[in-house]
């Protein structure tokens, strides 16, 4: 309950309408106390009255006019003339004296606050205007006790109002709140909640209905996210089904053209010059489709788990690489080299670092051999106080704009007829698992180079 918009804000509005009443309350205690005094000013006016009317008044009468007035002298002054009108003994020694007739707001208010704070009983001298401008002053002389009472009890009256009125309009405002504002929400909330446990269902789709603009607003925003997200969700549903397919294919294409394959390592025998002159084109081809069909197949696997961390030696990894490399090379005219430092260790995993670099080289190499000219790929590799870089380049004739324009683009990205573009993003997505990244440097007449980025911190560069 508390926890929820609508008790927050019953306990917000109650504590907001409260605060507005003891605003209110000071100046109106204050109001209160002035006007008490004001009130003993013209009873006493009334009561010396009295003795203008008869001059010779009895002990007794005067004590009574006083006691009803609540005061214990009155001093009236006509015409410049200070005279005592009424008067009773003192019981103790004025303590204070206070002009009500040009005395301001902050003045009024600090003297009610300081008299509430004030304990005990006192004797202040009050002056304030004759009303009908029956002389030029009154004063009167008069204790406090009463007047503290008084205003204690108005006080209490004051606060007692001022909770009732609090709790009414926090009550009212919690009502309004929970039917125009958190029912609302609690239906976007659902809607929600119905299309994350079944987004197939239509009928999980919100639709817009809140009269707040704000809430409108949220409903239209929450409708399109969920519009565009069953679309998507269908379009990777149509997507998965369709690699699930093309992977049976592939798999199936794989085995066929191998078998074609090794049907074609006869043909090259035969004495026929037709048929030796085109028999390698058969051959390419055919290893164009294998290389493809498998490249689709390793792609098409379930995520690359994570890469096991390990402390390794890149030289030896690069080793291997090169040494694979040029038997799957045959006759081609590209040299591969190694630059990489014999004592270079980095924390990797040695099969996927082994997999990233290997499709690099392998593009290059074959990027290269595509010229028929002479060329080299160099591997070669360095660090800083941040990570360990790996770099691979070529003498090849460099990337065509198509081949820049989808980089790590999976059958988009391929730089020669016949490639997937599949290297360099299976490439990058292993790098993204060390955290790091595989970056374009450079491409053009004089080459391509390639850089790995290998982290040595948490993956931030």
């Amino acid at each position: 309950m508390l926890n929820s918009l609508s008790g927050r804000f019953l306990i917000l509005t109650t504590v907001f309408v409260m605060l507005a009443e003891v605003l209110i309350f000071v100046p109106s205690i204050a109001r209160f106390r002035e006007d008490y005094l004001l009130a003993r000013l013209e009873r006493a006016q009334i009561a010396s009255l009295v003795l203008l009317a008869d001059d010779m008044l009895e002990t007794e009468l005067e004590a009574e006019l006083l006691e009803n007035a609540g005061v214990f002298n009155v001093v009236l002054r006509r015409d410049e003339m200070r005279q005592l009108m009424l008067s009773s003994p003192i019981p103790s020694p004025i303590e204070n004296t206070f002009d009500l007739r040009e005395a301001s707001a902050f003045v009024l208010i600090s003297d009610a606050m300081r008299r509430l704070m004030t304990p005990g009983n006192q004797i202040i001298r009050v002056i304030g205007a004759p009303v009908r401008e029956a002389g030029l002053l009154i004063e009167v002389t008069m204790e406090t006790a009463p007047l503290r009472m008084a205003m204690i009890d108005y006080g209490v009256r004051i606060l007692l109002l001022s909770a009732v009125i609090s709790v009414f309009t926090a009550v009212l405002l919690f009502a309004a709140v929970r039917r125009f504002l958190v029912k609302p929400i609690k239906g976007v909330v659902g809607y929600m909640q119905r299309y994350a446990t079944a987004p197939e269902d239509a009928r999980g789709i919100i639709k817009p209905s809140a009269g707040v603009t704000e809430l409108r607003e949220a409903e239209e925003a929450l409708l399109q996210l969920q519009t565009e997200l069953t679309h998507a969700l269908k379009q990777k549903e149509r997507l998965a089904q369709l690699g699930e397919a093309v992977a049976k294919v592939s798999h199936d294409l794989r085995n066929i053209l191998t078998s074609a394959q090794l049907f074609t390592d006869r043909i090259e025998m035969s004495e026929d010059p037709l048929v030796r002159r085109l028999a390698p084109k058969l051959v390419n081809s055919m290893t164009r489709a294998i290389s493809l069909c498998e490249g689709t197949l390793a792609f098409g696997r379930a995520e690359e788990p994570a890469p096991t961390l390990t402390m390794m030696n890149l030289s030896e990894v690069v080793e291997d690489l090169i040494a694979a490399e040029l038997i799957a090379g045959g006759n081609d005219k590209v040299e591969i080299v190694s630059a990489v430092s014999a004592d270079l260790v980095l924390r990797a995993d040695p099969e996927q670092i082994y997999r990233i670099v290997m499709n690099l080289v392998r593009n290059a190499r074959q990027a290269v051999a595509g010229t028929g000219r002479d060329g080299t790929v160099t591997i070669s590799s360095h660090e800083d106080t941040e990570a360990w870089w790996i770099s691979v380049s070529d003498t090849g004739p460099g990337l065509p704009k198509r081949a820049q324009d989808n980089l790590f683009t999976p059958f988009q990205g391929g730089a020669r007829k016949g490639g997937s573009g599949l290297g360099l993003a299976i490439a990058a997505e292993l790098a993204r698992g060390h955290g790091g990244s595989v970056s374009l440097r450079q491409t053009g007449a004089e080459g391509t180079i390639f850089d790995v980025c290998l982290p040595k911190g948490d993956g931030t560069i």
